[in-house]
């Protein structure tokens, strides 16, 4: 059933003809007007599911939306309707149009990692004297991909020895990539855009496949992506895009707001609505919000504004160092829990950096609250996961060498001195690891007994892989698990046999979760599952899918999307937000989006903290208050100091909250009064 709109998002959902920019505040329910602007293209309009795509940054942005769509029309209505990533749209072009792509059938994706570790052997075989730090060499090839720079075009755009050699490694890695049948996550984006400019006569297919395009997020597209949609969109100019040039925080990635600004002079007709009303904070947190954002130049004006209640003054808690406000600020939140009668997930604890997470989480384990850690161990990153995967890319795709590099020797072999030896000849003969594996003139550089165990790891390889293609079950991967005797490799690895248990069960999670893949997608094949399972973790690495009851961690970046009833914003201090860099290069602008973003997260309580000392690096540092602070109107705000006299029945609440706490966690039960 529809939900009641308000002018604006019914102005927004009615617009079909021409392009239509939605300029969406915080909380103002833009996934609410995507969704049932999806539902009217199909219902009213009589569009059919598979003319429409809706594009997003997250596989858990993709999913709710899909989900919502799915509660406003029969199940035969949204049979076909296309809500993904951008990398999820990008894998459906390229396994589509491999051919043209110039890509095996089979190709693999590569992640983080698998990226790396190939950077590591191509300066350690080409480029073994470029002394560049491996993060900052993975950094600019991403970003040159992103704004669709070639290793030719790198080349000869170098304006020193230093970039000469980094485009060389970019033009290495692009080759040994294609060896390798293989493509990053940022190829996924990349090739389908070359691919476009290359083949126009593919272009117009695709162009007349979708009729209509939605795209959440719009300001965070970097070039890349925002030349997708546009290729996609065509003469037609059927869209309508979603976003808040507030709200633009990923520069570093590649990201920029401009690209709100561009369509107006790209599409002489786009039409601007404004949401404005939002849902879901006090009146006190928004004027709060709006005069910190004000102080960015803009080209759409916009002001939020809210229906509910003026709420609590925004506290601003002042300490004399660190550790002071990390215990502070916990004993704070139990205090506030105990008070509520609130769940511990109604509070989240944001700063601008990892690092300062550490202080927190010790004050929180001190006093046995339950959290978590924004950036933790995903689902798809665990070891065991990573391993059974490979095994499952290298049944699907012969040719990739970086899942037979991982694999070969886990469980062990007795093969690992022979992989060097075996690379070079691969190399020599311009196959792949395994295609080598199986070559009778091995023996001329490697031992019998090393011949022998690969032969046989890779004729039981060959018969794996064969049962992929044939069975369309989670069968073949139990099958994989038991052959290798992965359950006593993990018994003999783990630090205990409980860790081992543990990823054991992972395991078995992941063969549930491919079972349920296939029964829940139509015609998918289990080549399909396993290759659309390798991008989760890339996409969605901190995404868990219940939501338990412990206090949030995250930093300001990973909050955006989010929302909580109460706020814990730490660290709001010159050099920390803004950053120090942001502030010696002057984009402090960013910067003030990042902290907008973080108030614009609290819905009814919010504290913002900062201390005049802090360690790093083992020294103490001198801490000046961020001037954020100073942007916003003084009546808003209730300024504290942590050593101020406290009133007695303050203390009283904190001591009872923090007794409760206690004999919680001592399982003992408060005694009643006589």
């Amino acid at each position: 059933m529809a939900l009641k709109l308000n002018p604006e998002q019914q102005r927004a959902m009615l617009h079909v003809q021409g392009p239509l920019l939605v300029l969406a505040g915080a909380g103002s329910g833009k996934t609410r007007v995507i969704t049932q602007k999806i539902a009217h293209l199909i219902q009213e309009l009589q569009y059919k599911p598979t003319q429409i795509i809706a594009v997003t940054f997250t596989n858990k942005a993709a999913q709710e939306m899909k989900h919502r769509v799915q509660q406003l029309l029969p199940a035969k209505n949204t049979r076909g309707l296309m809500v993904n990533t951008f990398h999820t749209l990008g894998l459906t072009i390229l396994r589509h149009e491999h051919k043209a792509a110039d890509l095996a059938q089979k190709f693999s994706i590569l992640d983080s990692s698998d990226a790396r570790g190939l950077l590591q052997q191509i300066i350690h075989k080409e480029h073994s004297d470029d002394d560049t730090d491996l993060d900052l060499i993975q950094a600019q090839i991403s970003r040159w991909k992103n704004q669709l720079i070639t290793p030719s075009t790198a080349i000869s755009q170098a304006e020193d020895a230093k970039q000469v050699s980094l485009a060389h490694i970019y033009q290495a890695y692009c080759r040994y990539s294609r060896a390798y049948h293989a493509v990053d996550f940022d190829d996924l984006i990349l090739l389908p855009v070359q691919l476009f400019r290359e083949h126009p006569d593919i272009l117009t297919q695709w162009q007349g496949k979708l009729r209509y395009i939605l795209v959440d997020e719009y300001q965070d597209t970097n070039f890349c992506q925002y030349e997708l949609i546009k290729q996609l969109v065509g003469i037609r100019e059927s869209f309508t895009v979603v976003g808040d040039d507030d709200q633009s925080i990923y520069a570093w990635r590649g990201a920029s707001s401009d690209h709100l600004h561009r369509l107006q002079k790209e599409y002489p007709r786009l039409e601007v609505i404004k949401l404005e009303q939002n849902y879901r904070s006090t009146k006190r947190i928004l004027r709060a919000a709006n005069q910190l954002i004000s102080v960015n130049p803009h080209v759409f004006e916009k002001v939020l504004w809210s229906d509910l209640s003026e709420g609590d003054l925004i506290r601003v808690l002042t300490f004399k160092q660190d550790q002071d406000e990390a215990d502070n600020i916990v004993l704070d939140l139990i205090n506030h829990r105990f008070r509520h009668q609130a769940h511990y997930k109604d509070y989240a604890i944001l700063y601008r950096n990892n690092h300062q997470s550490r202080i927190v989480e010790q004050a929180l384990r001190e006093h046995g609250v339950p959290y978590r850690v924004s950036g933790g161990p995903s689902f798809f990153g665990r070891g065991e996961i990573k391993d059974i995967m490979a095994y499952c890319r290298l049944c699907i795709n012969p040719e990739d060498n970086h899942a037979f590099l991982r694999i070969i020797n886990t469980p062990r072999r007795e093969i690992g001195p022979s992989t060097e030896k075996l690379s070079e000849y691969a190399k020599t003969r311009q196959i792949s690891l395994l295609s080598a594996s199986l070559e009778m003139g091995l023996s001329q550089v490697l031992s019998e007994k090393a011949c022998h165990q690969l032969h046989t790891f890779a004729h039981w390889l060959e018969r794996m892989a064969q049962r992929f293609h044939g069975e369309n079950n989670s069968i073949v991967v139990r099958d994989i698990l038991n052959d290798i005797g992965y359950s006593d490799w993990l018994q003999e690895t783990q630090a205990s046999p409980k860790a081992a248990e543990r990823c054991e069960g992972h395991l078995n999670d992941l063969i549930a979760l491919i079972d349920k893949l296939l029964e829940k997608e139509d015609n998918a094949s289990l080549e399909m599952i396993i290759q659309r399972l390798s991008l989760l973790d890339m996409i969605d690495r901190n995404q868990k899918e219940e939501v338990q009851d412990e206090v949030q961690l995250l930093t300001l970046h990973a909050a955006k999307g989010l929302e909580f009833p109460h706020v814990y914003l730490i660290g709001v201090e010159d050099e920390l937000l803004p950053h120090r860099s942001s502030i010696e290069e002057n984009r402090i602008e960013e910067e003030r989006r990042l902290m907008y973003v973080g108030m614009t997260r609290a819905q009814r309580g919010l504290t913002l903290s900062f201390t005049q000392s802090r360690k790093r690096f083992g020294e103490i540092l001198a801490c000046q208050p961020s001037r954020f602070l100073q942007e916003i109107d003084a009546a808003e705000l209730d300024w504290q100091r942590h050593d101020d006299p406290v009133d007695e029945k303050k203390n009283t609440e904190i001591g009872n909250a923090h007794l409760a706490q206690l004999q919680k966690l001592l399982g003992l039960t408060q005694p009643s009064e006589s």
